[in-house]
């Protein structure tokens, strides 16, 4: 038999693929349970959720063979970058179910096809992140983003549908700038895994004009899901029609997926020294972290104000990738995730019974009537604000260090000048926090155990971080010099 034939069962590493198949089995095992259970029980759902989010996390965690591995065809590839993303995704939907076994009644949250979705969507993120195959990136993308849509339209509310149909539409443009993006590579290199296109912007960086082409276009497409600027209109609309913890959701999950395909897909491009790549990206940077800032200073919704806040983090997240620092953009979305998740469960759990709608007078004279959920949102507020010593700053004042380091001596000043600015968008909700003149103040509301642990471990992160943040560079580097 020729050598070509041999082939072992073994060669596919079937084991690479159970984390997403842990997930895709959650979900088929939710809408089992949604056919035949008749009681319609939302803490059933939850729970088996959480049961399939732990067992992937435990997964990874006890496997946590960081040794890339490649499988099924070259097809999968499993290496730090997808270790830590799917890490990161997994956090986020454990917190954010946890918040969900909070009592509520919204009628799309007692369905076991909302929980089945959720778990579909981080299944498609997990194969999104662990390829460099630019089509299997694109199957990932298209199954994460279509249960997104249908989790936004779900909730029974002029507002979830045009966001659901705005988010829809956006979605679709991107994927098909990744498509022609894919195509145009593949016809400047003749291959659609970023190995081979790497090796060739190598030879040809400043020759190729298909191939830079094809860099523009997909620096558009994944533009959509980080929502750079101007890429960004969908944001806010789409944050505010959701409720608040799917807003979390697409604030963190969707974009640590695409900013882990920008570091596989942007690498090549980067260290080949090509003037306009480099110029582009600290355009789009430049216009990420300034823009939305100014927006948010004016609007009247918390929500819409995170949704712009949210885009500036992006900017800040996309330097690292441009200043070829990997590990950065992991260790920034790791606080950012805590913080952030921390705010939208407050956010969840102060709205309005019918409402997604949060203004900023809806959360005047919280202090008096929920100090402890008061205070808790304060501390958010500081660490989303970069002010020391919370977790945030941290990431920011490391990427700044980088920035003044690689001569990028601009960029670190806007850094610094727009840290200050998101400074008072953040603080003017503590401002209302405080303001004890209200007359229809959020009633007290009791905790329940999951949303005590879940505000704990946000809690833990946000406020700690000083204690932690020394480990996390370590173990990035310890794994970042042989992986990255």
């Amino acid at each position: 038999m020729p050598e070509s034939m041999n082939f072992s069962f073994t060669q596919l590493h079937v084991e690479l693929l159970i984390p997403m198949c842990i997930s895709l089995l959650g979900g088929i095992i939710l809408l089992g349970v949604g056919v035949f259970n008749k009681t319609k029980s939302r803490e059933l759902y939850v729970s088996i959720s959480i049961l399939f989010v732990l067992l992937n996390l435990g997964f990874l965690l006890i496997e946590g063979n960081l040794t890339p591995q490649v499988g099924f065809f070259n097809l999968l590839l499993v290496d730090h970058i997808s270790y830590f993303a799917q890490i990161l995704i997994l956090l986020c939907a454990f917190i954010i179910l946890l918040f969900f076994m909070h009592n509520n009644t919204l009628p799309e949250t007692q369905k076991a096809e909302f929980y089945a979705l959720f778990l579909f969507a981080i299944a498609g993120f997990a194969f999104m992140v662990s390829s460099e195959n630019l089509i299997l990136m694109l199957l990932g993308l298209e199954c994460a983003s279509l249960s997104i849509y249908a989790l936004i339209a779900l909730h029974d509310d002029i507002h979830a549908f045009e966001s659901s149909i705005k988010y829809f539409v956006m979605g679709s443009v991107a994927s098909a700038l990744l498509c022609f993006g894919a195509l145009l590579l593949y016809a400047a290199t003749g291959s659609i895994e970023m190995g081979h296109i790497g090796a060739f912007m190598q030879e040809h960086a400043n020759s190729s004009w298909l191939a830079i082409l094809g860099f523009i276009f997909l620096l558009c497409a994944l533009g959509f899901k980080t929502s750079l600027v101007p890429f960004h209109t969908w944001t806010p609309d789409v944050y505010q029609g959701s409720n608040a913890l799917i807003a979390g959701f697409i604030a963190i999950a969707p974009k640590i997926a695409a900013l882990a395909v920008m570091i596989r897909i942007f690498e090549p491009f980067i260290q080949s020294h090509n003037t306009f790549v480099q110029c582009t990206l600290f355009a789009l940077i430049v216009l990420s972290i300034s823009i939305p800032n100014l927006i948010a200073l004016v609007q009247k919704d918390v929500k819409r104000m995170l949704a712009y806040s949210s885009i500036s983090h992006s900017g800040f997240v996309l330097s690292a990738i441009l200043l070829g620092l990997p590990d950065m953009v992991f260790l920034y979305w790791f606080f950012f995730l805590f913080a952030n998740l921390g705010a939208f469960g407050i956010l969840w759990l102060c709205k309005k019974e019918g409402s997604n709608d949060i203004s900023f007078d809806t959360l005047k004279s919280l202090i008096t009537t929920n100090p402890t959920l008061a205070i808790l949102l304060t501390f958010f507020m500081f660490a989303l604000a970069g002010i020391p010593p919370f977790c945030v700053f941290w990431g920011k004042i490391y990427l700044i260090q980088n920035a003044l380091g690689s001569h990028y001596i601009i960029l670190a000043l806007l850094m610094a000048l727009n840290s200050i600015i998101n400074a008072f968008y953040y603080l003017k909700v503590v401002i209302y926090i405080f303001n004890t003149q209200s007359a229809r103040p959020i009633p007290h509301i009791s905790l329940s155990l999951p949303s005590i642990f879940a505000l704990a471990i946000t809690a833990i992160v946000s406020i700690g971080a000083i204690f932690m943040v020394q480990n996390l560079l370590e173990l990035l580097a310890k794994y970042g010099n042989s992986g990255f």
